[in-house]
């Protein structure tokens, strides 16, 4: 009679109170909004460690389409998008009923999280993400209280470490932009794209040649120059990551 009875307890508990400790978000589905695949990658390890589930979404119409479809547990949108502002999508998400029960905003700029929790974001993290400890307290902690099971938990010391595949896909991309650049859009576009893309692989130099580029293009001075040197740094890494 008592196995009965714990039985029907556990029966009774959601799927993520009753999973292992080492996968405490087991039962969740995170949307990933997301432009950048060396970044997406990195998350698509933090939750295939943590046991959610992950769908991705590459721009603000993709992400229209994916909640459209079905409704995530988490979703996490990154503030710079090619097709608008990832402040926006939360704004929306926040004010859509039944609400999400995570709603977090990324950025390569930890300056803009501000912009993140004023458009409704329960939490931010700032790239690069890696560690696995922040990741899952991160969600955890903006969890309704009934949904973050019980106990102590020991937290994970690990840093995942995406493919540098990934990064190789988001350089091309960055070139692919700076062939056929033309308008200011473009170029803020490129900076904030890039910015992240340097934090996330720990590369000063390029996130120094992407703030320079901002500065610039935020003072209204010549581009040209910041825009050679952020060609010739990112062939560089082309061949450096190809040669990996």
């Amino acid at each position: 009679m008592q196995n009965d009875i714990a039985s029907d307890v556990v029966d009774a508990l959601p799927m993520w109170r009753v999973s292992l400790p080492n996968r405490p978000l087991t039962g969740l589905t995170v949307l990933v909004v997301e432009d950048s695949r060396f970044a997406s990658e990195a998350v698509r390890l933090l939750c295939l460690r943590s046991g959610a589930r992950i769908r991705r979404a590459d721009c603000l119409r993709s992400a229209a389409r994916h909640l459209q479809t079905y409704r995530p547990a988490v979703v996490i949108v990154d503030l710079g998008l090619p097709d608008g502002n990832g402040a926006d999508l939360i704004r929306q998400i926040a004010g859509t009923e039944p609400r999400v029960q995570v709603l977090l905003g990324i950025s390569g700029d930890p300056d803009l999280a501000h912009l993140a929790m004023s458009a409704g974001a329960d939490g931010f993290l700032a790239k690069p993400i890696e560690s696995l400890a922040m990741f899952q307290q991160t969600i955890l902690s903006a969890l309704p209280v009934e949904m973050r099971g019980h106990g102590l938990r020991i937290l994970p010391d690990d840093v995942i470490q995406p493919d540098p595949s990934g990064l190789r896909d988001d350089l091309a991309h960055v070139a692919e932009i700076l062939a056929s650049a033309q308008d200011t859009a473009a170029v803020d576009y490129i900076a904030h794209f890039l910015a992240g893309i340097a934090r996330s692989a720990h590369d000063p130099v390029l996130e120094a040649a992407a703030t320079a580029l901002q500065r610039d293009r935020d003072a209204g001075h010549a581009l040209a120059s910041d825009l050679a040197r952020i060609s010739g740094l990112v062939q560089e890494r082309l061949s450096r990551v190809a040669s990996l």
